[in-house]
């Protein structure tokens, strides 16, 4: 008998997980980096819409982790966890981190895009989990579609054709 697979979809600032032969996926990563982490022995994986680099960023008291690159991908490792989930099997693709508007001046403040990914890398070196593929910078937004099943990452992005990483 063949299981349907559903796609869950992560919104922006958002995360979630999957189990095969489900898929998971989220659109409009413009500046904002999607994060795949992912064990293909236990066919489970996490997705994370990322805005922003860092929390410190958050005003008011309470933080939106699924927001930033700081909390995310702790959080989502977290979430796996729960999951039974070794954190050692994990392995991590990203996509997105595009400078969707060019400015004049180029202060980093403005540089969303690349201080995403930057931020994001940071974190996966963190807890010592692999980026075995990306799809970063640009200036186009794109959507994703993780398979837990396969390990592919399925990108779409703006005017171009769809791309597996």
């Amino acid at each position: 008998m063949i299981q349907e697979s559903i796609v869950i979809k992560v919104g922006i600032a958002d995360m979630k997980i999957v189990t095969a032969p489900n898929t998971i996926r989220t659109s409009g990563l413009g500046s904002c980096v999607g994060v795949v982490l992912y064990d293909l022995q236990k066919k489970i994986a996490g997705l994370a819409h990322i805005m922003l680099p860092d929390s410190s960023l958050a005003r008011g008291e309470t933080i939106h982790k699924a927001k930033y690159a700081d909390t995310a991908v702790e959080c989502l490792i977290q979430l796996l966890e729960k999951e039974g989930v070794n954190k050692k099997q994990l392995k991590a693709k990203i996509a997105g981190g595009a400078e969707m508007f060019k400015f004049m001046t180029k202060t980093d403040i403005m540089r969303i895009g690349p201080r995403n990914v930057d931020a994001v890398k940071q974190e996966l070196k963190r807890f010592s989990i692999p980026l075995v593929a990306e799809d970063v910078g640009g200036s186009s937004g794109r959507t994703i579609e993780f398979s837990p099943e396969s390990g592919k990452l399925m990108v779409r992005t703006v005017n171009q054709p769809s791309k597996e990483i």
